[in-house]
């Protein structure tokens, strides 16, 4: 099989070059891909917990432990120990990541405008309906 007939490279080339634009407009924000996904988690709930934003990004609960060691650094967010048990953190927003939404939003609208324009509207929603598909998203 040719390499440009590979699903793997396809997919794998195709998201580092929406990164590289996620990443450019993020800058200004001073965030990371992953850190606006975990943004957007505590913008729909102000409070969970690590491992229900790990499973809502589909990520490993160790990588995302470091994660939001930078993210509470940055003012972010804060981490709370629940006083019933001590085993039990909360993540939540700092007024410093809630005043981020509206801006940060419009930044990851613009790179999505941008990704997507090469397509048709119906093209688009075929696109992000197979994608999701291919990631157990939706059946």
């Amino acid at each position: 099989m040719q390499l440009e007939e590979c699903v793997n490279y396809l997919l794998t080339t195709a998201q580092h070059s929406v990164f590289l634009k996620m990443t450019e407009k993020l800058s200004v924000f001073d965030l990371t891909p992953v850190q606006y996904a975990v943004l957007y988690c505590l913008w729909e709930n102000d409070k969970k917990s690590p491992k229900e934003i790990a499973e809502r990004l589909k990520l490993e609960n160790s990588t995302i432990s470091g994660i939001l060691e930078r993210m509470e650094k940055k003012g972010l967010i804060k981490r709370m120990i629940s006083k019933e048990d001590r085993r039990f953190i909360q993540i939540m927003l700092t007024e410093k990541g809630a005043v981020l939404e509206k801006d940060v939003l419009a930044a990851v609208d613009k790179v999505n405008e941008e990704v997507m324009s090469v397509f048709s509207k119906e093209e688009c929603e075929n696109l992000k309906t197979q994608l999701r598909v291919l990631a157990g998203l939706s059946v």
